[in-house]
């Protein structure tokens, strides 16, 4: 069975341009997948509350963490419990202020945690977390990004960067730009073609999968 995590963080909720298209991502692989199951967690529901001290303390290398887990520490156990039992892993992301959203970035720091999901080493960060596909639909209002791109681009550097350092390389970015001044036209055709790419991506890993599976290896003939 694939286990399906969603994450979503737009302060719009099913309005938003980043929350629909992780939703038609979910679809694609709902189709590819049909056995599958989805955990949801909308990080702006209610707001992700930030790190706290003790949280901050533990962070320190060599800390004990034999103590009762409260605040943070509970959340980051919980986030990273969920982030590890999924198979694929579907983000929705506006671009705020050149970057993710703070519900995000606020997110990404109970995930990233040292001893738990990267380890130290002489050579750098080594991720402990096994790869897996991520998707991560992305709207800006702006361009960032090909043809015609006129603004900074930090979200998708970061987001490469930080999850990589955890063990997750198997990036697929799929960014609606220009929502603040295209039309409605312009916008559906735009994501029409990113599901399309998304949609293709999927069909390879799904094949991959079931030549992996000698009991559902009839499927290929």
């Amino acid at each position: 069975m694939t286990r399906i995590l969603q994450i979503t963080c737009s302060p719009r909720g099913r309005e938003s341009h980043s929350t629909s298209l992780s939703d038609g991502v979910v679809d694609l692989l709902f189709k590819a997948y049909p056995d599958a199951t989805l955990a949801c967690h909308d990080l702006c529901d209610p707001a992700c509350e930030p790190i706290d001290a003790t949280y901050a303390t533990h962070l320190v290398a060599g800390r004990d963490e034999s103590d009762p887990m409260s605040g943070a520490l509970e959340r980051s156990a919980a986030a990273i419990s969920q982030l590890m039992s999924a198979d694929i892993v579907v983000i929705g992301t506006p671009m705020h202020n050149f970057t993710v959203p703070s519900v995000l970035k606020g997110w990404i720091d109970l995930v990233v945690r040292v001893f738990h999901t990267f380890t130290l080493t002489p050579n750098g960060k080594v991720g402990l977390v096994s790869d897996r596909p991520v998707y991560i639909a992305i709207a800006s209002g702006g361009v960032f990004h090909g043809k015609g791109a006129n603004q900074p681009d930090f979200l998708t550097p970061y987001l490469t960067a930080v999850l990589g350092c955890i063990g997750l390389t198997s990036l697929h970015m799929l960014p609606l730009q220009g929502t603040a001044t295209k039309l409605q036209e312009e916008l559906a055709q735009q994501k029409r073609q990113l599901l399309d790419q998304a949609e293709r991506i999927i069909g390879t890993q799904a094949g991959a999968v079931l030549w992996q599976q000698p009991d559902t290896a009839t499927v290929l003939h």
